[in-house]
């Protein structure tokens, strides 16, 4: 069985019921966190998301898929909303980071991936005399009944913003940007390999594309994502305050 683990986590096993789990500070942060410019996000974070980040469409695979992301820096390694080990306060913090050390990987048995997800763990956090998620009988405990609503629900939706991408593209919604600026007192900056939707091409879509996308509920997400480009402008600010280097 290989297991595929998602980016940012390192050595990830399956969960047990007979784990001791070494529940993280709520306001502890994975170290991945604090040098990743992109976060995952997943169709039901569009509305709280936009409000602080930028979200752009980015394609690992030369734009035969699509993943939404929330842009948290403007450099490679540079998450503007960490300070001190921490996420900045009343900024919404992705979901992708709240459900860490926890996870659904994908599994491979015999080079054929398994339509189901397995429910995993960052290794480093199993430990004999950590904090038992299910009682001697097996049966599940509060703690890990909101865990795993979270990483259920997280996952569903993770599906459906994938079927939203998959539309935007097969629409030919998308095209390829550049965020270009000049800092104050700084070189010039571009950052690229994002993709917007192209609001001038909404209007040409046919009647039965115009329903499918309110029907889906994703009108909405679309204009949340345009509205967002507008942080770019925020991110630039906040990358004007951080401390000259000596």
């Amino acid at each position: 069985m290989q297991i595929t683990p998602p980016f940012g986590f390192q050595d990830i096993v399956p969960l047990h019921k007979s784990h001791g789990v070494r529940i993280p500070d709520p306001n502890a942060l994975p170290a991945f966190v604090q040098t990743t410019n992109a976060m995952p996000i997943s169709y039901a974070e569009f509305a709280p998301v936009c409000h602080d980040y930028p979200i752009v469409f980015v394609s690992s695979d030369q734009g035969k898929t699509f993943a939404a992301v929330a842009v948290l820096g403007l450099a490679n390694g540079e998450n503007l909303f960490v300070k001190g080990g921490k996420w900045e306060e009343n900024v919404y913090v992705p979901a992708y980071v709240r459900r860490y050390p926890f996870c659904m990987a994908r599994v491979n048995l015999d080079n054929q991936e398994q339509q189901n997800r397995l429910i995993c763990i960052e290794k480093a956090y199993v430990a004999d005399d950590g904090e038992k998620l299910f009682d001697d009988k097996g049966e599940a405990t509060a703690r890990w009944n909101g865990i795993e609503q979270l990483l259920r629900e997280y996952e569903a939706d993770l599906e459906r913003t994938r079927e939203m991408c998959a539309i935007l593209a097969d629409y030919q919604l998308l095209e390829p940007f550049t965020m270009q600026a000049t800092p104050t007192g700084g070189a010039p900056m571009n950052l690229s390999g994002m993709f917007r939707v192209q609001e001038s091409k909404l209007e040409h879509l046919n009647a039965a594309q115009h329903k499918n996308l309110y029907k889906k509920g994703m009108v909405g997400r679309v204009y949340a994502h345009l509205l967002s480009l507008a942080n770019f402008g925020r991110l630039l600010n906040r990358r004007g305050q951080l401390p000259k280097a000596a």
